[in-house]
């Protein structure tokens, strides 16, 4: 009979993790970008403590106020945002910060001010809350420009610049999933630890899924590319077996399945929406270059999602990511309609 194994004690938290990141970098790494990503992990772990208490303390249900969006704001959100923006300024490493839930860019008073740039949507697929469905918190970071002491321009920047982006996911466990332009990697939170720990290194997307993910209740207003894309892998010719339907309703859910399993997650703009939904900014940019970092690959369907250079810090696209084959096929069918 096999010895029982003993648990690892070589555990490596997310602090642990990107100070050796920073070890690597050497001299030219300053430790402003470590001890950020430091804040929104507290940030994090305090904004999972709440959504999981959410119905104990009262915080389901509407704060009576529309956001930006002109979506009813949930008790959870205007909490989650006072979280993040909070803990984003005491960390005296921001110089402006963009929330979905506030009109304007917040720009950091000089005493607090640093050189980063943090995008957010506090709590996404908030719609979700009183339902128990899993939730997030989607974050992109940006460097100043140079010469820059913090102004609205340092945040219009295309997302190929984005030095850092990620989301931590809110159900049965919270999950991390960072990326800093080096791959990408997941971290659970123990709770009886208080640390995320790394539990998914080096996260990969698979080359092709079997899952597709989109909002079908919409699909009389979608554009022809995307229903002809989404009838050639729901009634597959050459004998292929048709692709899964999963459409969880909240970005970050549907977006970690795909990090995982693969397939293809869109959100395509169509004859209501003629830009979309999701927002470029702390949606669109953060979750494709997570994708792009796992291998996979994001688009409007005819651009590259992190080329498009934003002209307002609200601003909405298309947006279809996941396994590089999948999505390929999908704007193959926009390269047709072009022709």
């Amino acid at each position: 009979m096999a010895e029982d194994q003993m648990p690892s004690t070589d555990i490596v938290t997310l602090t642990r993790h990107i100070l050796a990141q920073q070890i690597r970098l050497g001299p030219a790494a300053t430790g402003d970008l470590t001890l950020l990503l430091n804040a929104i992990q507290v940030t994090s772990k305090f904004i999972a403590t709440n959504v999981r208490k959410a119905r104990l303390i009262n915080l389901v249900g509407l704060a009576g106020e529309t956001n930006v969006q002109g979506e009813e704001q949930k008790k959870l959100d205007v909490l989650s945002n006072d979280i993040m923006v909070n803990a984003l300024r005491a960390s005296g490493k921001t110089a402006v910060l963009v929330s979905e839930e506030l009109d304007e860019a917040i720009i950091i008073e000089k005493r607090l001010r640093g050189k980063y740039c943090v995008v957010f949507d506090p709590l996404d697929g908030s719609s979700n809350i009183d339902a128990g469905v899993n939730i997030g918190t989607i974050f992109g970071i940006y460097k100043l420009k140079e010469g820059s002491e913090g102004t609205i321009n340092d945040v219009l920047q295309p997302g190929k610049d984005m030095v850092a982006a990620g989301y931590t996911m809110y159900g049965s466990s919270a999950n991390l999933v960072l990326t800093t332009g080096q791959g990408v990697n997941g971290y659970t939170l123990d709770n009886a630890l208080g640390e995320f720990i790394l539990t998914h290194p080096d996260i990969k997307i698979p080359q092709r899924g079997k899952i597709y993910s989109f909002n079908e209740g919409n699909s009389m207003y979608f554009h022809e590319p995307v229903i002809k894309y989404l009838e050639s892998i729901k009634y597959p010719k050459n004998g292929k077996a048709p692709y899964s339907a999963r459409y969880i309703g909240s970005m970050v859910a549907d977006v970690h399945r795909t990090l995982l399993y693969g397939g293809i997650f869109g959100y395509p703009n169509d004859k209501k929406s003629k830009n979309g939904k999701l927002r470029m900014l702390y949606e669109a940019f953060p979750m494709a270059m997570l994708t792009e970092q796992a291998g996979g690959v994001a688009t409007t369907g005819t651009q590259r999602i992190l080329d498009i250079v934003p002209t307002e810090i609200h601003q909405r696209c298309p947006v279809f990511l996941g396994s590089k084959d999948d999505v390929e096929d999908l704007q193959s069918f926009f390269k047709d309609g072009q022709q």
